[in-house]
């Protein structure tokens, strides 16, 4: 069994400044994102994208692999990373997978239900039935199906209300029986799990605060204007519905005002940060290191040279 490193962490907490430290350190590594935001193209001010220099510094598999009119599952993920770290090990390197979304480190790891498919055609029926009926008579239908799955969602979730009737639908079972089935093989690799955590919440908070402050002055507010004229967007698609997206849009439809927005995004990303934590205690085998240490890059090249010394 081969080897591969988890660097995980909540939003704002280092992540990118370790890996490029990695890379820059020499060492035999290549990186992979894990991140549901930086899948997307010309989606860079509000995800934090490494920039360009970063990139040309230390590459990232997985970034910009979508538009954002498209969505990308967390199977889609387990596919494209499990063929990347092949063909990494295969070179004699090791993937470090890097990012903080925590669903896509756990499929990964775990492997995924087998589940059907999207079908277009029964989810633009379901969307004409919630707009004539509207979602709450969904959830009752779905609680009608699968009254276990309906009990976890509330009526007014679209996105897993319309999935949920759409896999009882199409497997003529419910979701929540073909969850409780054994999921696909597990990741075959000996995993290191490197967990960038604060010591202090409220400095990470004070932390995410400064970067919302800084992607507005590098023009967030443009750049999803320019996503709003190049392509068919729509609040309901994943793209838009990332962590200050969400409140740029409704800022630019006049729906709040900018200190609103700048609030509601502040707040919309320390909540991601807690459920990002909140993963991250879940998890077994994990090595905190304080993400508000000023050498924490330090401390994760020493780490993960180690990792590489032992060969295991």
């Amino acid at each position: 069994m081969t080897t591969a490193l988890f660097l995980m962490g909540p939003t704002a907490s280092g992540k990118t400044a370790s890996a490029i430290a990695l890379v820059e350190a020499g060492l035999p590594v290549e990186l992979i994102s894990v991140d549901s935001a930086l899948v997307f193209k010309d989606m860079d001010i509000g995800t934090a994208k490494p920039s360009a220099a970063e990139l040309a510094r230390a590459p990232h598999h997985l970034l910009d692999v979508i538009t954002p009119e498209q969505a990308y599952s967390a199977a889609q993920f387990r596919s494209d990373a499990l063929a990347l770290m092949a063909d990494i090990t295969a070179r004699g390197r090791l993937p470090v997978l890097v990012g903080g979304t925590m669903l896509y480190f756990n499929t990964l790891q775990h492997g995924i239900h087998e589940l059907p498919q999207a079908d277009p055609a029964l989810r633009a029926q379901l969307q004409a039935d919630a707009e004539a009926h509207g979602w709450p008579a969904l959830h009752a239908r779905l609680a009608q199906l699968d009254p276990a799955t309906a009990a976890r969602l509330q009526p007014n979730d679209q996105q897993r209300v319309e999935r949920a009737l759409e896999i009882c639908l199409l497997a003529g079972r419910p979701m929540s029986e073909l969850l409780a089935e054994p999921a696909a093989a597990a990741l075959p690799y000996t995993l290191h799990k490197l967990a960038l955590v604060p010591g202090e919440r409220a400095a990470l908070h004070e932390r995410i605060a400064r970067r919302f402050d800084a992607m507005l002055a590098q023009g967030l507010l443009d750049e999803v204007r320019m996503l709003r004229e190049r392509y068919t967007l729509s609040l309901d698609l994943p793209s838009m519905r990332c962590v200050g997206y969400r409140q740029a849009w409704e800022y630019l439809d006049g729906e709040i005002e900018a200190a609103t927005m700048r609030d509601k995004g502040i707040f919309a990303t320390r909540q991601l940060a807690k459920r990002q934590l909140t993963w991250l205690r879940g998890m077994d085998d994990v090595t905190p290191l304080d993400c508000l240490a000023p050498d924490l890059p330090a401390q994760v090249v020493a780490r993960v040279r180690g990792v590489i010394q032992a060969g295991c």
